[in-house]
């Protein structure tokens, strides 16, 4: 499960798949996959969650890795260059970039059932 905090020294992606309504559900699922038999394997994976936006347009993959190398060395891996390729077919168009936490904030009862 992802953690957010301003305390953690992790990076982050964020990458915003533009999708046809009828493809994101699909481009969903391939990322997730990708995320349990491939991504979740590499040194330095901390976490993945997959969105998809209600009006059907978008897909967000949030992931979680320890450094940018460790990223890094992921993106140059073919096997997942391999599923990246899957997914950004599915997709429109993709901006991937990596973050950083500055700020978090959350109500106190947020969480209660």
């Amino acid at each position: 499960m992802a953690t957010i905090a301003i305390d953690q020294d992790l990076v982050t992606l964020v990458n915003v798949f533009i999708v046809n309504p009828e493809q994101q559900q699909r481009l969903a699922a391939v990322l997730a996959e990708a995320t349990t038999t491939v991504m979740n394997r590499f040194p330095g994976y901390v976490s993945a969650n997959i969105h998809r936006s209600l009006d059907g347009t978008r897909v967000v993959n949030y992931a979680q890795w320890r450094r940018v190398e460790d990223f890094e060395a992921m993106v140059r891996d073919p096997i997942a260059q391999q599923h990246m390729r899957s997914a950004s077919k599915l997709a429109t168009s993709f901006e991937p970039h990596l973050y950083e936490v500055v700020f978090t904030d959350q109500a106190a009862d947020a969480y209660a059932p």
